[in-house]
């Protein structure tokens, strides 16, 4: 069966950096796009950018936009998020998720999920 399976969160000082990453499994990743997207607690889950089976990135969501770098690597399944100069207001739990077609920003677009990485930023 399908399984994406995020890694590489944690908790860490403002200004800080992480890589997200989402190993993927049971389907031909080379198909499908790949999106990030955040939850925060009391809030609903939020687009933050996707990448194209080919490499073409989403414009990124405003707030991330100059710290946040999607890329992927076919040859290993796996698509990660750099990021850097994190805030506490990127506390979330981040998910990635696979759609196959072309990216899309909607939850209801993307056919599989990961489990979720904690995110923690502190001040």
């Amino acid at each position: 069966q399908v399984q994406l399976v995020e890694s590489g969160g944690g908790l860490v000082q403002a200004g800080g950096s992480l890589r997200l990453s989402c190993a993927a499994s049971g389907l031909t990743f080379s198909s499908y796009s790949m999106g990030w997207f955040r939850q925060a607690p009391g809030k609903e889950r939020e687009f933050v950018v996707a990448i194209t089976s080919g490499g073409v990135r989403t414009p990124y969501l405003d707030s991330v936009k100059g710290r946040f770098t999607i890329s992927r690597d076919n040859a290993k399944n796996t698509v990660y998020l750099q990021m850097d100069n994190l805030k506490p207001e990127d506390t979330a739990v981040y998910y990635c998720a696979a759609r196959n077609g072309y990216y899309s920003a909607y939850v209801k677009d993307y056919d599989y999920w990961g489990q979720g990485t904690q995110v923690t930023v502190s001040s």
